[in-house]
């Protein structure tokens, strides 16, 4: 159910004290990505036409990440943290006229599943406000959602109910569905008359009951609402999105030989048939088409890798590597912003940084583009069906033309024409017997020292 008259809500104001760190808590990082960028990406699945991030501590962090996700967010800031009803009337003034559905999201709780809005959506049709629920196995400080068939009469914050309501298993995961109007028209109207002498959105439920409104609940999981408020629960949270994750790639027909070591980031994309050695880590803006094989202890980021390539083992890919069909990268080799054409070989023990690398060339073990002169960076062109020999330094800007070869042990400082072979060591020369001696004179010096 995708809907452009959906707007999404997403509360990322709280410090997170609990977490012990300088770091806004939604910005800790959970598959290499904040938590409130699952929030959005369950969200964005909707197509909403207005995205609200409320921001509080750290708000311009907070706002460069959300941005980062999507550069289309609107980000409001909450400048006191008053209570989630507080935080949604932030968002008030940016959606104000703005037809259609609003969805309440919470960025530090990463699992609510698309399918599930969805589901709240649908049951817009029957509620004029639907709150999703769960079924607690250990209840503890929930608030609790109270019901009647197949009504909502209201939710009642732990602090605030009797031993009765504590009973009820049935509890509020904080996620709300209404139509936007409304929505802004309850939170203006709640009041912080309460325990805590907080706003509290779940008040909206019993306030749109007195105004003649219904209110529904959708029933989900209680995996979804896991929420994070402290490392050992990011931890969890951590064991559950890995353990997920492998099974999607497993039921997309991706090759996992040991699932259990292999560790994925939030937007790793996977084709089938591509086989995924173990102890491999993706990074974030990873994508390996089918057919692809990364063997044991890779860590791919921000790279794509195309079907028929292979990479490792010990191989490394950093931001802007892109490998061709049919590039085979081996064991101890590093590529970062390089673009490898089909059919390039770099077997081992190799650097590749800043360059464009020309189908079928053959890079020798042992080959660094010196890319880096200390303040700038600078790039290396290397034609199609070059031999680099082993050990050859290309020092940037350079640029080897198609069919050339260099011999190994060179150092290459200028360009090198089509079909050349270029050389750049010093002489060799041998000095008869003069090892022995040298190694004599390294003997009396050491026996020299241990006598002082």
């Amino acid at each position: 159910m995708a809907s452009p008259s959906v707007s999404l809500i997403v509360l990322a104001a709280g410090q997170g004290t609990r977490m012990n760190s300088d770091l806004p808590k939604v910005l800790h990082p959970l598959g290499a990505a904040p938590l409130l960028h699952h929030a959005m990406r369950a969200g964005q699945a909707l197509d909403p036409a207005r995205i609200v991030v409320v921001a509080g501590h750290g708000a311009e962090a907070v706002t460069r990440a959300a941005r980062a996700f999507d550069e289309t967010v609107d980000v409001v800031v909450q400048a006191e943290q008053l209570g989630t009803a507080h935080a949604v009337a932030q968002a008030a003034p940016l959606l104000a006229g703005v037809p259609g559905e609003a969805v309440v999201l919470y960025g530090d709780t990463p699992f609510v599943r698309t399918e599930t809005l969805e589901a709240m959506l649908a049951a817009r049709s029957r509620h004029a406000v639907v709150v999703l629920g769960f079924h607690a196995r250990d209840p503890g400080r929930y608030g609790r959602l109270v019901t009647s068939g197949d009504t909502l009469e209201k939710i009642v914050e732990f602090k605030e109910a009797t031993d009765e309501v504590l009973a009820i298993s049935l509890c509020n995961s904080g996620v709300i569905c209404a139509e936007a109007k409304l929505l802004f028209d309850l939170v203006a109207a709640v009041d912080n008359k309460n325990a805590s002498d907080e706003y509290y959105l779940t008040d909206i439920v019993e306030l749109a009951r007195a105004q003649g409104h219904s209110a529904g609940v959708v029933i989900c999981d209680e995996s979804e609402t896991l929420g994070i408020n402290t490392r050992a629960q990011l931890a969890e949270a951590e064991a559950e999105f890995q353990k997920r994750a492998r099974a999607e790639a497993l039921e997309d027909g991706v090759t996992l030989t040991a699932p259990e070591t292999v560790f994925f980031a939030l937007d790793t994309h996977i084709g089938r048939d591509a086989v995924i050695a173990p102890n491999v880590v993706f990074g974030p803006g990873v994508t390996v088409e089918s057919g692809a094989e990364i063997k044991a202890f890779c860590h791919l980021e921000g790279c794509h890798v195309s079907r028929g390539a292979t990479v490792g083992p010990f191989a490394r890919l950093r931001p802007g590597a892109e490998l061709a069909e049919d590039v085979h990268v081996g064991n101890f080799v590093e590529i970062k912003n390089s673009v490898l054409d089909e059919g390039v070989k770099v077997g081992h023990l190799t650097y590749l940084g800043d360059a464009h690398v020309g189908e079928a060339t053959n890079i020798g073990a042992g080959t660094i583009t010196c890319n880096y002169d200390g303040v700038s960076k600078h790039r290396t062109e290397i034609g199609a069906r070059v031999f680099i020999g082993s050990d050859t330094m290309l020092v940037a800007p350079v640029k080897i033309g198609a069919g050339a070869m260099t011999g190994s042990g060179s150092v290459i400082t200028e360009d090198v024409p089509a079909e050349a072979l270029a050389l750049g060591r010093a002489r060799q020369v041998n000095k008869p017997g003069f090892a022995t001696k040298l190694m004599d004179l390294y003997k009396a010096a050491k026996a020299a020292r241990k006598g002082v």
